[in-house]
């Protein structure tokens, strides 16, 4: 089982309540809310048009569940919780940056986009999740090497203490 990363807590405890909600309440929408988010998806992404809308929302609300519960178990890794929540994120943010009127030529966020546009703290959560594990495992690795360095120290220590010890002996004899 991985440790937890306390520093973690905060921003996967929050972004995972966030997603977990979100998926739970899509899990439960309606034929109108269906069509709605589907056309949105299926206009940015065109391979999504010949999916069901009831069923693309299924989809997505399961995935939304699936994010905001990895984030949300301390059993899972902060780097797969940081993997979902960015990939989730970079999807979102790929309507964003793909739909016509949800920011101007400089990518700032019209009134339409700010909704979406506000998400790019998730893909930074994401990204610092990956990265601070990948910092954890780092520092773990260098602690391991100093304290291997330390036990070698203290070998030699303990054998020069020892010939010592027997040259006085010899003097003494």
């Amino acid at each position: 089982m991985p440790s937890l990363d306390l520093a973690q807590v905060p921003q996967r405890l929050a972004t995972g309540a966030f997603i977990l909600n979100s998926g739970l309440q899509k899990w439960s929408g309606d034929e109108e809310t269906a069509a709605g988010i589907h056309g949105f998806a299926a206009g940015t992404y065109p391979f999504l048009k010949d999916m069901d809308p009831p069923t693309f929302l299924k989809a997505l609300a399961a995935g939304e569940i699936a994010v905001g519960s990895a984030l949300l178990a301390p059993f899972v890794s902060g780097r797969v919780a940081g993997l979902a929540l960015t990939g989730f994120s970079a999807g979102l943010l790929g309507l964003y940056l793909r739909t016509p009127g949800m920011h101007d030529g400089n990518f700032r966020p019209t009134q339409q986009g700010t909704p979406i546009a506000k998400d790019i703290w998730m893909l930074g959560i994401g990204t610092a999740l990956v990265l601070g594990t990948g910092r954890q495992r780092a520092e773990k690795k260098a602690q391991k090497k100093a304290e291997k360095q330390v036990r070698k120290a203290d070998q030699r220590a303990a054998q020069a203490e020892a010939k010592v010890a027997k040259k006085q002996r010899a003097l003494q004899a």
